[in-house]
């Protein structure tokens, strides 16, 4: 009887603790990341990136050193647009690496300018997350679009 309760007691905690672990991230938490990009304002892909010195590289400019110019730099480069779509495509894939976790995919975008210009195509797009906090945050970030 008591090694039944001491074993259920084990299991009871352990499902417990597992309860506050952060899944590691997946092709759905891509989208999402990219849903709140396609929100056109920054601030609401904010929660999914790393505070302090971590570099981004972007479509423009080439290099941000930190979340603060990253969301300072693509506020100002989206304000010219009045919609965006992002799909990451069934080609993600996911490596786990225990506390590190790095994602690659092809992104479709589908952009209209205040001027009403609509552009269409992919980016490439190669994302390290790290476990901070028992969360997943985005440490190093490269989106690069093909030479046309």
């Amino acid at each position: 009887m008591i090694k039944r309760s001491l074993t259920l007691s084990l299991c009871i905690l352990a499902l417990t603790f597992s309860a506050f672990a952060s899944p590691v991230p997946d092709k759905a938490l891509m989208q999402k990341i990219w849903d709140a990009w396609a929100t056109l304002n920054p601030s609401n892909a904010a929660h999914f990136y790393a505070k302090g010195d971590h570099t981004f590289f972007d479509i423009a400019p080439l290099k941000y050193a930190s979340w603060d110019e990253y969301q300072k730099g693509s506020t100002a480069l989206e304000a010219g647009y009045k919609a965006a779509t992002f799909t990451v495509n069934d080609d993600a894939q996911i490596h786990n690496a225990g506390e590190i976790v790095w994602g690659t995919a092809i992104v479709k975008y589908d952009m209209t300018e205040k001027s009403g210009k609509h552009a269409m195509g992919d980016f490439r797009w190669t994302v390290i997350w790290q476990k901070e906090d028992r969360k997943w945050l985005i440490v190093h970030e490269h989106v690069s679009a093909p030479l046309q």
